[in-house]
């Protein structure tokens, strides 16, 4: 997204690095096992969220769209995998036991982010986690960042239930508007494994 890389040293200050997602990443951590790999969809500048599955031992991948991001955690992770992508085009060849995508996947449109499911199953090993956050229920809204329209989206939880269980996963993890999460709306959901989908 352009507005990100317009202004990606000013997201990078002004991102809270205190962790108030800890809760979900660990849950996570559980789901998608140890040493799992991640792949970090809209990492930003790889702080706080791709930083604490290194500090952890996890081998992280991370794309985003803004170059300026992804040469600060080039920088600052530089044994780790980093690359400029488009998640709506994403085709890295390989599977993950954990794909993340925190406040990225919902700068999508509603359609959009209908099609990101078959990227997110191309992407996750048999058995692993996949987790995102999206809006409470339905609609589009039009933030700020710098001045400059932020838009978001989301679908219908039930809309998201279908599609997660369409593309093979379950739902193990929901809750709107997280009061212990900075309000947020996290899914997290377990790729079933292919004898299981049968």
């Amino acid at each position: 997204m352009s507005l990100y890389e317009r202004h990606a040293r000013a997201f990078d200050r002004e991102r809270g690095k205190d962790l108030f997602e800890q809760g979900w990443l660990d849950r996570f951590r559980v789901a998608a096992g140890a040493g799992a790999t991640v792949l970090d969809v809209g990492c930003g500048c790889g702080e706080p969220i791709a930083r604490y599955f290194i500090e952890r031992g996890h081998d992280v991948m991370g794309i985003d769209s803004s170059a300026t991001m992804i040469a600060l955690c080039q920088e600052r992770f530089p044994m780790q995998s980093w690359e400029v992508a488009d998640m709506r085009r994403l085709d890295l060849g390989r599977r993950f036991n954990g794909i993340v995508a925190w406040d990225s996947f919902f700068h999508l449109t509603q359609d959009e982010q209908k099609a990101m499911f078959s990227v997110f199953a191309a992407h996750m090993a048999d058995g692993g986690a996949l987790m995102f956050t999206s809006g409470p229920h339905a609609g589009e809204a039009i933030g700020s960042f710098q001045g400059e329209p932020l838009y978001h989206a989301s679908l219908d939880p039930e809309e998201y239930v279908g599609l997660l269980a369409a593309y093979g996963f379950d739902v193990i993890g929901h809750v709107a508007e997280d009061a212990t999460c900075g309000g947020h709306t996290v899914w997290l959901a377990r790729r079933m494994p292919a004898a299981a989908k049968s």
